[in-house]
């Protein structure tokens, strides 16, 4: 169901980025691949704005792994989650740099803005956040990233082991009917 090699090469929109798109990892779907893009995605969703999926494209050019996986996880980051994923990074940050100070969710609110000023809102909004955001956000980030990348490498070891057993049982019935 996978476009073949040519046929991405001869894309009007990939040929221009010439042999940086080619790498068979960014567009296989194997467990090394997957996993590596999950990481990617998980990583670069956190970047603040609409920058994470290039983040991710960018990861995934220069780790070479699935570049679509990678951009496509970057979207568990959305106005709902983004406010509770920093208070957590933030949160994270206070438990490194100072245990005793802590910050209520009520407080962390995210001040109003629309399309014309929201970069220079939210970069004002982060910075009062300060050292403990700062040193949370990248920790977080490594830790999702971490975490995604093993648990894709799990559940595809079990499900291949899965598949295995389930064909040995197939074949073992088939043995025992003959």
């Amino acid at each position: 169901m996978l476009p073949k090699h040519e046929t991405i090469r001869q894309n009007r929109w990939i040929r221009p980025f010439g042999t940086w798109l080619h790498h068979p990892n960014l567009w296989h779907f194997n467990r090394r691949s997957v996993a590596g893009g999950v990481a990617a995605g998980l990583f670069c969703g956190l970047i603040p704005g609409p920058l994470q999926m290039i983040g991710g494209a960018l990861l995934a050019v220069l780790f070479r792994v699935n570049l679509p996986v990678a951009i496509l996880v970057t979207l568990y980051t959305n106005p709902l989650t983004i406010v509770p994923l920093y208070f957590v990074a933030y949160q994270l940050g206070t438990l490194v740099t100072d245990p005793q100070h802590h910050m209520t969710l009520s407080r962390f609110t995210v001040p109003d803005m629309g399309w014309d000023n929201w970069l220079p809102v939210m970069m004002d909004w982060i910075a009062t956040l300060g050292k403990p955001f700062a040193i949370g956000l990248p920790l977080l980030a490594i830790i999702l990233a971490l975490s995604g990348y093993l648990l894709v490498r799990l559940s595809w070891r079990f499900w291949v082991v899965w598949q295995w057993r389930k064909r040995g049982k197939q074949k073992n019935q088939l043995k025992g009917k003959s």
